[in-house]
């Protein structure tokens, strides 16, 4: 059987979300991860669309068989990002498309450097199709064209639930990260290093409200520069917003070691704590009724004309009738399985490694976005 998809990393969080999503709407798919078990209600309901691989990232065959078993020309890699450039090159190798969640700077730009053997083999290759690094993405090339010039971009997340108890997020290891490593900020093209807890602000978001933000890392620092500036760009921040219940219990967390990478003794077995925390949080359900709710923002700052100019774009994520227990995750899932299709389709002109802000219509994608009842908005005025 040729599958429509590939997903790797379909086991978890962003990879359900993304499966759902293509399975619903009528395609098939090779469901690949570790843990069958989170899966097997989609095995069950779509026999005939699906079925499981058991892959392991640091076994790389393991995928490489995956993919070939396949036969799908678009691979989701939904996986941690650490193995994305190791998934572009085995892509590229074997002649089959290719999209992921996103990469941290370093591996984004190992992952742009296989852009002329891509382009050479005429596939698509995209790192960073979700929320932010995604959606944002799009949103700033849309209103990039309204510039002649652009000095300053700010962007960044909100979100708020429901009902005030802690929800494991995305990825727990990567939200200790974001409060924990060096957030870099772009201020006159050079790279500046701040501590996330130490640039702690509250603003207020439309739809949101007042929240605690703080800066981190995030690869649109390098992709922004990479492809704005020549017009000019010369500072970005990105923040990250948290409601208070979950920012009281992200920090405490840190307070009591668990993101630390460094292996402890457990009855003579090593295990590093984050290792053991993300397994644990898997247990953790979510409350009966809760829901969440995101505002995406990217705030750009330029001239046109000779005149400055000021652009707020936002994107706004409510809770969705069926999808309440994946939270505001869908705003990730959602976009990786609507690209994936656009490359399925032919609408993605573009060919090589690169990320969002070049290749993808705007408007297109915007609008394939209000079919899931996720808004855009250009300075408070809905454009999808």
């Amino acid at each position: 059987m040729a599958f429509d998809f590939i997903v790797l990393g379909s086991t978890g969080m962003q990879g359900r979300i993304v499966v759902r999503d293509l399975l619903e709407t009528g395609y098939s798919v090779l469901l690949c991860g570790r843990d069958k078990s989170r899966v097997m209600h989609f095995l069950n309901v779509h026999k005939k669309k699906t079925e499981f691989r058991y892959i392991e990232a640091t076994k790389i065959k393991t995928i490489i068989n995956a993919i070939k078993y396949s036969k799908s020309d678009v691979v989701i890699n939904c996986m941690e990002g650490d193995w994305n450039y190791e998934v572009f090159k085995v892509c590229a190798r074997l002649g089959v498309n290719c999209i992921d969640l996103g990469s941290e700077i370093p591996v984004t730009k190992k992952q742009f450097s296989l852009n002329k053997i891509m382009k050479k083999k005429n596939l698509i290759g995209i790192t960073g199709i979700g929320s932010v690094p995604g959606i944002g993405n799009i949103m700033l090339r849309y209103a990039s064209e309204k510039f002649d010039t652009i000095s300053d971009i700010t962007l960044g997340f909100a979100w708020d639930s429901n009902i005030k108890e802690f929800v494991v997020p995305f990825s727990i290891e990567s939200v200790l990260e974001e409060f924990t490593d060096r957030a870099p900020v772009v201020k006159n093209r050079h790279f500046k290093y701040k501590i996330p807890l130490s640039s702690i602000i509250k603003e207020n978001h439309r739809y949101i409200g007042a929240e605690k933000e703080i800066l981190v890392r995030h690869p649109e620092q390098y992709t922004f520069l990479h492809y704005f500036s020549k017009k000019g760009l010369e500072n970005i921040k990105f923040y990250a917003g948290f409601p208070e219940h979950s920012f009281r219990m992200i920090l405490s967390l840190i307070k009591l070691g668990f993101a630390s990478k460094k292996e402890v003794n457990y009855f003579n077995k090593k295990i590093k704590p984050i290792n053991f925390l993300t397994q644990m949080l898997k247990n953790l359900g979510v409350p009966k009724g809760y829901t969440e709710k995101e505002n995406l923002w990217v705030h750009i700052l330029g001239k046109k004309n000779g005149k400055q100019k000021n652009v707020l774009m936002e994107c706004l994520v409510p809770p969705l009738r069926g999808w309440e227990s994946s939270g505001c995750n869908i705003d990730t899932g959602f976009p990786a399985s609507i690209l994936a299709q656009m490359v399925k389709k032919g609408n993605i002109m573009e060919r090589g490694s690169f990320s969002p802000e070049t290749g993808i219509p705007p408007n297109l994608f915007f609008k394939w976005l209000r079919k899931k009842k996720i808004m855009i908005y250009e300075n408070g005025k809905a454009v999808n």
